[in-house]
């Protein structure tokens, strides 16, 4: 009963003209989904505001500090876009140096890999040599069929620290955690493919992509009974990385007639990664090389000297805007770190993360909100970072001012369409949903964006919850509920 009145409220409002009711309306739906939360959910802050005036409309624990999870991206793209501008783009060279040795300068391009840019759903990435093979055959076009040195992968234009201080250690033995190098090839991962065998007790097979001799994978998957790899008949894969080394170890099961599982592998050494595929892609053509892949960095500290030598290839980056977008689509943290050391670089702070962020405090002065921050990394992996769910809006009423708002917005995710809220949020329909920001940590859950409402405009909102013990499945679906309600 009381929300089926709030509802007739907010129509006699509507009918009015009284926008204040909204607000009150508002402030009664959230309400009722706070009331009704489980008790598990931890740490919760809100806050609504109207998009167009950074009017508050709803605000619960807006200003406590917690853990935003990937939705810190909205922090690093919004200063990408101001730093750097929509249309800036990576250069990648070849060079050939005057002692012999080829040299592939890493520029910290992003989009080195099979991805398609700019974004679109559903559509499937070439392979992820396809830069490699585009440069190697530029070197082979310039007339060159032996390098009497080696084949070099340098990625000194930022210095050698592949890690954010508060990234964990089980998070760089995954795919969204791979190290961050100037010079990176296919997000810094090989995945493997793993099918099963024709019948239970056989050897399943693996394939790798990209196809690089690099990483040693000791494959044990067998083959068992449609059934009973696991409780629920699903495959049980483990990854465990020999310490110290490029050795993997994948072990466990896949049941007969099942479709193939893929997994990845994050590399140790990118630009020696690089290396290695530009010198495979060199011997394919028939070019002879004396030499071997290595890889070059430069430890912190270390003044950089560019690479000198006669260039024999080049591949620019789509434009930032387009790297920007698939990033907050899909939420890829490789391409976040980049651009923050990016920033930091182009600004005069030597190619660092701590660069970058010095630049990110410059962008959190010019909110004027004097809310406790702080900020490790760029992609919300860091597990020190904390912001206020009233700063995150603040910064989103911000950019729905600038004159790169229709850009900015279509960036987002869209809500029952594509990216991180394909299958959440349903549906934007004449322009009118949720365009939002996830995030996710094991005890982390965030969602902040723009509810673009039929009769109060846009809204910009966030949503974060810390330290639940409720299923996460759970909690999203709430968070969920918080931003529909936004479009009653």
């Amino acid at each position: 009963m009381r929300r089926s009145l709030a509802i007739c409220a907010l129509y006699v409002c509507i009918a009015s003209g009284l926008a204040p009711c909204f607000a009150g309306d508002l402030e009664q739906r959230i309400a009722a989904l706070l009331e009704n939360k489980s008790p598990a959910f931890g740490t919760i802050g809100i806050h609504v505001a109207d998009a167009a005036t950074g009017a508050p409309l709803y605000a619960f624990n807006e200003d406590r500090p917690l853990l935003p999870a990937s939705n810190l991206k909205l922090f690093t793209f919004a200063l990408a876009m101001e730093r750097l501008g929509p249309d800036y783009r990576f250069s990648t060279r070849v060079l050939v140096e005057p002692a012999g040795d080829l040299v592939l300068v890493g520029s910290g391009d992003p989009s080195l890999s099979g991805r398609v840019y700019p974004y679109k759903k559903d559509t499937p990435a070439g392979s992820p040599l396809d830069p490699i093979e585009e440069l190697a055959a530029q070197i082979v076009r310039r007339g060159i069929r032996r390098i009497d040195g080696d084949v070099v992968g340098d990625d000194r234009l930022y210095p050698w620290t592949p890690y954010p201080p508060s990234w964990s250690v089980d998070d760089t033995e995954r795919d969204y955690g791979a190290p961050v190098s100037a010079l990176s090839l296919d997000d810094n991962n090989v995945a493997i493919t793993i099918q099963p065998g024709s019948r239970p007790g056989d050897h399943a097979s693996m394939s790798m992509s990209p196809p690089v001799e690099f990483l040693t994978v000791d494959h044990r998957v067998v083959t068992v009974p449609r059934g009973a790899a696991s409780a629920n008949g699903l495959p049980a894969i483990r990854l465990r990385q020999v310490p110290g080394s490029r050795q993997w170890i994948v072990t466990g099961s896949i049941p007969a007639g099942s479709a193939a599982v893929t997994e990845y592998l994050p590399v140790d050494d990118p630009a020696a990664f690089a290396a290695a595929a530009l010198y495979d892609a060199l011997v394919r053509r028939g070019v002879a090389i004396r030499g071997r892949p290595v890889a070059r960095h430069r430890a912190p500290g270390v003044e950089y000297a560019a690479p000198a030598g006669t260039e024999v290839a080049a591949r620019q980056s789509p434009p930032l805007a387009d790297l920007v977008r698939v990033a907050e689509k899909v939420s890829q943290n490789l391409h976040a770190e980049l651009i923050l050391r990016e920033i930091g670089r182009v600004r005069g702070h030597d190619g660092t993360a701590e660069g970058g962020l010095e630049e990110m405090a410059v962008l959190l002065k010019a909110l004027d909100t004097g809310q406790r921050t702080r900020m490790d990394d760029g992609s919300g992996l860091g597990r020190n970072t904390l912001v206020t769910a009233g700063l995150i809006t603040r910064l989103l009423t911000r950019e729905y001012a600038s004159k790169d708002r229709e850009v900015w917005i279509s960036l987002l995710p869209a809500g029952g369409e594509d990216g991180t809220l394909e299958h959440r949020l349903c549906c934007i329909r004449d322009g009118r949903g949720i365009r939002a920001k996830t995030g996710t940590l094991s005890r982390a859950i965030a969602l902040s964006g723009y509810a673009e409402t039929k009769t109060s405009g846009t809204l910009a909102f966030s949503v974060l919850v810390n330290d639940f013990s409720a299923p996460s499945a759970d909690v999203r679906a709430w968070v969920d509920k918080i931003a529909l309600a936004l479009l009653e």
